[in-house]
């Protein structure tokens, strides 16, 4: 298994994988657990998510949490199986009950959710807390958002800023847009521009959307930052290009106006075309104003354009 655990550590994975094989038809549990999150990765093979299932089920039956906690999310997510909300129950509650982070942050989801058994805001919460405090991101961020919101529990600032922290401080991209938007606003904390540029700037460089706007709206209004066009529509349309619709119809104002970019009709259309699904009331009163400016074969060519369109991915 040392072998094996230094050839993976290489990233040598083919060599990884044979190693794995070899231990795991062995019958030894951490190589089977390894051997089934390889091929879920597609790590030194091609992905396969049945051999998978195969391999993380023998490690999950013989009480490997890590196992266990990825076998629940292949039923969760009806990955290689169908999806089965009872049986991810039933995995992650092994895997939580020796104390797997992973496996208590999902338990808080189906409480939260109410899949498979009944919505309990403290069952959630409960399993939420421990997660949180072994350090899972996700966790901490779902107790922010609570706190933040008063959604299940008393509104509380300071405790939502401290779990946003945590996982922000994880690199968790949600987690660093709400705890920017807590300094942009001043909510439990003193209004800081310096530090809600920080936080959306490193959420928006993984590249979040929301993020990505925030960025774009702080240039436009000199927040932090001194006005610059050029960098509206650089973030804007980062964001735009994943269908943010706000950003899509700031993003067609620019070129409309011709600030941060040549004045382009077509391309305003597109924009506020796409923009206007969001149903703003003044994004489509300017579609409607620049469809009226273009030749009928310039719209025909903007309205294919985007019939092809489609959201890129961060």
């Amino acid at each position: 298994m040392e072998i094996a655990e230094a050839a993976y550590l290489k990233q040598d994975y083919t060599a990884a994988l044979n190693l794995y094989r070899s231990a795991a038809e062995a019958g030894n549990v951490k190589a089977q657990q390894k051997l089934g999150l390889m091929y879920a990765k597609g790590e030194g093979t091609a992905k396969d998510d049945q051999q998978a299932l195969i391999w993380l089920r023998k490690a999950a039956d013989q009480n490997d949490a890590v196992a266990q906690v990825n076998l629940g999310r292949y039923y969760l997510n009806g990955v290689g199986v169908p999806t089965d909300d009872q049986q991810a129950l039933n995995w992650f509650r092994k895997a939580a009950d020796q104390g797997n982070a992973k496996a208590q942050s999902f338990l808080g989801a189906m409480y939260t959710e109410g899949r498979a058994v009944p919505k309990d805001v403290q069952q959630a919460l409960n399993w939420f807390r421990k997660a949180a405090d072994q350090g899972d991101a996700n966790a901490q961020l779902n107790l922010g958002i609570m706190y933040e919101q008063g959604v299940h529990v008393e509104k509380d600032d300071q405790q939502a800023l401290i779990w946003l922290r945590k996982a922000a401080d994880q690199n968790d991209a949600v987690a660093q847009v709400n705890l920017g938007r807590h300094y942009l606003n001043g909510v439990g904390v003193p209004t800081d521009d310096q530090q809600a540029l920080n936080w959306f700037r490193k959420a928006a460089d993984q590249g979040d959307a929301k993020a990505q706007s925030f960025l774009g709206w702080m240039y436009v209004e000199g927040r932090g930052v001194p006005r610059d066009d050029q960098q509206v529509v650089y973030w804007y349309r980062k964001a735009a290009e994943q269908g943010a619709v706000e950003a899509q119809s700031y993003l067609g104002l620019m070129y409309a106006t011709g600030r941060g970019v040549p004045k382009d009709y077509q391309q305003a259309y597109f924009w506020w075309i796409l923009g206007a699904a969001g149903g703003n009331a003044d994004t489509i009163k300017n579609r409607n104003l620049v469809e009226s400016r273009l030749t009928i074969p310039a719209r025909a060519a903007v309205q294919a354009d985007v019939r092809n369109w489609k959201p890129s991915k961060p």
